[in-house]
């Protein structure tokens, strides 16, 4: 009987990088808020050494902005930031889905059934797991286009967004219509992807970007 292999450990900057990460997604670090990372470090029972790796990391990625003291602050909100964002998403998450239309296999589409049988809606109450979800569900469609830049160019965009999501939500509460055409949006993608329909995938896609939270985000902040 084999042994199965140990998971590694994470290191105290992985645990620091983890902890304070998923505080940023939270919101319980919100946009623009000052950190003090030696508070910080004794939160988390790590030294500051850790802790400042994991804020380097962080900052790296976008999600912090760090100073020339030991303070940080988590990167603010904007109406370009999210327009940037959004005029990406409406080029790039079309094509992945053309692709993944044109290119999936029996994995691939056990994955986007699976995680749509756990996606819904969000809405301000939506916590980590359901922003996961919703990751989830549109990680499937990527990683079906078989194209390995695509595919990590639109994760390495996914935090940044789901920010945006979650103000554009705090600030106007979805209707039950608006949930069920999210719904409606979703189901026809992916029934299209399944379904080899690279047409049909890529126009589902576009409309659903230009409805997205990340689009309303834009008007949230410019009226802010």
């Amino acid at each position: 009987m084999a042994t199965p292999t140990a998971r590694p450990a994470l290191t105290k900057a992985d645990y620091a990088y983890s902890e304070v990460r998923e505080r940023i997604m939270s919101g319980a670090l919100p946009p623009g808020a000052v950190v003090s990372q030696e508070a910080l470090a004794a939160q988390l029972a790590v030294s500051t050494t850790p802790l400042r790796e994991a804020m380097r990391r962080l900052s790296s990625e976008g999600l912090v902005v760090l100073d020339a003291h030991r303070d940080a602050r988590v990167a603010p909100l904007s109406a370009a930031e999210a327009r940037s964002l959004f005029e990406i998403r409406r080029q790039l998450d079309p094509l992945a889905v053309r692709l993944a239309a044109e290119r999936r296999d029996d994995d691939d589409q056990q994955r986007i059934r699976e995680s749509a049988a756990t996606l819904e809606p969000l809405d301000p109450g939506s916590g980590l797991a359901a922003l996961q979800a919703h990751r989830a569900f549109h990680t499937a469609l990527y990683r079906a286009s078989h194209n390995d830049l695509l595919i990590g160019l639109l994760d390495g965009l996914w935090d940044k967004a789901d920010r945006y999501r979650r103000a554009a939500l705090e600030a106007r509460e979805d209707s039950p219509d608006d949930r069920a055409r999210v719904r409606a949006e979703h189901q026809a993608v992916m029934t299209a992807v399944l379904d080899g329909d690279p047409d049909a995938a890529e126009e589902h896609m576009r409309r659903h970007v230009v409805n997205s939270l990340g689009r309303r985000a834009i008007d949230v902040l410019t009226d802010d």
